[in-house]
């Protein structure tokens, strides 16, 4: 048969509606119709063949694509690749499995917040041994000097039990007066020195312990908010954690003083606002009114996120339980106060009279900071000025670069409470150490520096810190 009558076949098997792709024995009966002359056309033919792709084939399955280039290249075709092939295929063994990597640095950034504040804690306290070496004083006495007396006191024999020699600013002493502080801390220090029993770790020791415990927690509490903040990130929040426990007279964050257990519990509380977690919210607000006055600002801010967030109806029956939690500690601390005094307001009486401390708009601020930078009596009274000019300052640009209201309403109000009143001026920056919001603009400008501008900057103000720290305690002869 010659290449023309080859052609015109397939032809005709195309019309005919015969698939081309028909059996060899198809090809071989048309073929013996011809004569004798075209036996050997049929291995002519399957040679030819597979050149062409003109001619329709059965349709294969995916996988049986690569069957064509087996047969032409002689080796046997491979079968479906299983999935346990594919996979190896995609990752080689030879690559490094990240699993490892990933837990290292999840570790790492479990405890990040923790080693960020011991270590900077740790550097206060070795600058305080120092300088109490240098000044003959004792770094036991001072971490439990002044308020920390009248805590430890309570903590061992209870309101009723307060030897007669702690007296209040003016030297005045009445059955009354250690009820102008506040029960949380003490409460937890006879806590944890109950534990071993009598003979065990103490009551200082056991007063240490809760502040770097309740420091530790401010520390997560505050990494968290430097993520939730509006620009917010990782980085700086753990920079935030650094600021707090480098901020100016952040000494008292390991000393026998409450306000590493009120920070803590305001800095959870404002997390819980942040994340709509109203229990969360409202349970650590009520117990951050047992432990400071300071209180009456996180409740502040608590009630107002609570109406907000009924009035959006947002988070159903939540907001109404954290509102309602949130005041339970601080009026009914103030609430048992008034009974036991006999008046409705003795807990502020017994602040007036003891530490002559009262609202008064700031006046009071305002003459002793002109009296300061007048003659300059001191340099914790100087730095002080300074440090309340800074806050104002900060406190400003929270509002402007807008911080998260709550945030700034509660810090607003710490610096209400502090700067408004009078008493001591001296304790005015020990204060005004729970106003944590005005912290944030500095940890995200400087999140947006290189790492070698951030930790010089955080080590400057670590060291600046303790030395002041250590100088309130050791060199200032009067409370902080």
């Amino acid at each position: 048969m010659s290449a023309t009558e080859v052609t015109r076949a397939d032809s005709d098997e195309e019309e005919s509606g015969r698939p081309g792709a028909a059996s060899t024995g198809a090809s071989t009966a048309d073929d013996a119709a011809d004569g004798p002359s075209s036996a050997p056309e049929p291995t002519s033919e399957r040679v030819e063949r597979p050149e062409p792709t003109t001619a329709p084939t059965p349709e294969p399955t995916p996988r049986q694509a690569p069957e064509p280039p087996s047969a032409l290249t002689g080796k046997q075709a491979p079968g479906p690749p299983s999935e346990p092939t594919a996979k190896r295929t995609l990752e080689p063994p030879s690559a490094p499995s990240p699993g490892r990597r990933w837990t290292v640095r999840r570790v790492g950034m479990l405890l990040a917040p923790a080693m960020i504040f011991l270590a900077v804690r740790e550097l206060g306290l070795l600058v305080l041994g120092w300088m109490a070496a240098e000044n003959d004083r004792s770094v036991t006495e001072a971490l439990r000097s002044w308020d920390g007396q009248w805590f430890l006191a309570i903590a061992e024999g209870g309101y009723t039990g307060v030897p007669a020699s702690l007296v209040d600013a003016f030297g005045n002493r009445t059955t009354a007066t250690p009820l102008a502080f506040f029960p949380g801390y003490p409460t937890a220090i006879r806590w944890l020195a109950g534990i071993d029993g009598d003979g065990g770790i103490g009551l200082v020791s056991a007063a240490l312990t809760v502040t770097i415990a309740a420091g530790i927690a401010c520390s997560y509490a505050l990494a968290r908010l430097g993520r939730h903040v509006r620009g917010g990130s990782e980085r700086a929040g753990l920079i935030l954690v650094a600021l707090f426990a480098a901020a100016p007279m952040s000494v008292v964050l390991s000393m026998a003083y409450s306000e590493a257990m009120f920070c803590a519990l305001a800095a959870w509380s404002l997390v819980g606002v942040l994340e709509r977690r109203w229990l969360l919210a409202g349970v650590a607000c009520a117990l951050a009114g047992l432990v400071r006055s300071t209180g009456a600002a996180l409740v502040l801010a608590v009630a107002l996120a609570v109406i907000v967030a009924i009035g959006k109806r947002q988070d159903g029956w939540r907001p109404w339980v954290g509102g309602l939690l949130a005041p339970v500690g601080l009026i009914g601390y103030l609430a048992w106060v008034g009974v036991q005094t006999g008046t409705w307001d003795g807990w502020f009486q017994l602040q007036e009279r003891g530490w002559g401390t009262g609202f008064d708009g700031g006046a009071a601020t305002v003459r002793f900071s002109l009296e300061a930078l007048a003659d300059a009596r001191s340099v914790l009274e100087v730095t002080t000025v300074g440090l309340i000019v800074l806050a104002v300052v900060l406190l400003v640009v929270c509002v402007v670069r807008r911080v998260e209201w709550p945030l700034v309403v509660y810090s607003a109000g710490v610096l209400a409470m502090d700067l408004g009143s009078n008493g001591l001026m001296n304790s005015k920056a020990r204060l005004m150490l729970p106003a944590l919001a005005l912290l944030i603009p500095v940890a995200l400008g400087l999140a947006r520096r290189r790492p070698a501008t951030i930790v010089l900057t955080l080590c400057g103000l670590a060291l600046a810190s303790s030395w002041f720290g250590a100088y309130s305690l050791t060199s200032w002869a009067y409370a902080i």
